[in-house]
């Protein structure tokens, strides 16, 4: 296994791992140009870097290592890539016409997108998510219906029963939802089963469901699994997706938008 003392004293391997950590993952061709070197070179600066226990790879790439079972702490994920998440926010705001009716659920991404709706008009948003609450009643053309339940406190998340039983009340024009995750079989994860069973309620009580996941999320992999690619008519991400995604949303139907500026 190759020391942290190694690691410290190459600075290419530090600036790979700012990268990475940053990005949550990247490809090895994506590191080769950003660091200026051969693919060769990256491919065994992520092996020892791998082998320290610092990176995690995956066909392709690399990302931060995770664990299947518990999701990074929430001022942890608000600062993963919050460059790409601005963007993508951006980019979901621009299609949103006003005077719609939509859900967001849990995560920084749909809290990002909060933000950049500030401006928008005659929107009625359903929430289970307290952050989502707190910032949408900033904006005055904003009707916020927050849905009932067991709020987690380590991200304002509002989850179980009364939370499913509440959302399926209503029938939106969008679903705005986030993720911790999509595996290379088409399908969407994440951590906490109670979490995933309103994110599912809200999937099912829309007309259509919008997905806005930046980069690190492709082949990240969580327990649970929340719902297929099929189920999902939009896809906002921040960077072209990795291999088999291309192939997997065109067979799905899944319009992909990549929100560069």
């Amino acid at each position: 296994m190759a020391s942290l003392n190694f690691v410290n004293s190459n600075p290419r391997q530090i600036k790979l791992l700012e990268v990475v950590r940053t990005h949550g993952s990247a490809s090895v061709e994506q590191l080769a140009d950003q660091l200026e070197v051969t693919l060769q070179t990256v491919r065994r600066d992520v092996q020892r870097l791998a082998d320290a226990g610092l990176l995690t790879r995956f066909h392709g790439g690399v990302r931060v290592p995770s664990s299947t079972v518990e999701n990074l702490a929430h001022q942890q994920r608000e600062s993963l890539n919050a460059e790409g998440k601005a963007r993508i926010a951006r980019a979901v705001a621009n299609q949103v016409p006003n005077g719609c009716s939509l859900i967001l659920n849990i995560g920084t991404t749909t809290e990002a997108i909060a933000k950049a709706l500030l401006r928008h008009k005659g929107l009625r948003v359903i929430t289970n998510n307290i952050n989502v609450a707190a910032i949408l009643c900033d904006n005055p053309d904003c009707e916020v219906i927050v849905a009932g339940g067991v709020v987690r406190p380590r991200d304002r998340g509002i989850v179980g029963e009364a939370a499913v039983d509440f959302i399926r009340q209503f029938k939106v024009d969008i679903a705005l939802i986030g993720i911790s995750g999509i595996e290379a079989d088409g399908s969407l994860r994440d951590f906490d089963y109670r979490e995933v069973k309103v994110a599912q309620t809200i999937i099912a009580h829309a007309r259509e469901v919008w997905l806005a996941a930046d980069g690190s999320k492709f082949n990240r992999p969580a327990m649970v699994e929340l719902a297929r690619l099929p189920q999902i008519d939009r896809l906002f991400t921040d960077q072209p997706p990795p291999e088999p995604f291309p192939a997997l949303l065109a067979e799905s139907g899944v319009r992909c938008d990549i929100a560069l500026d």
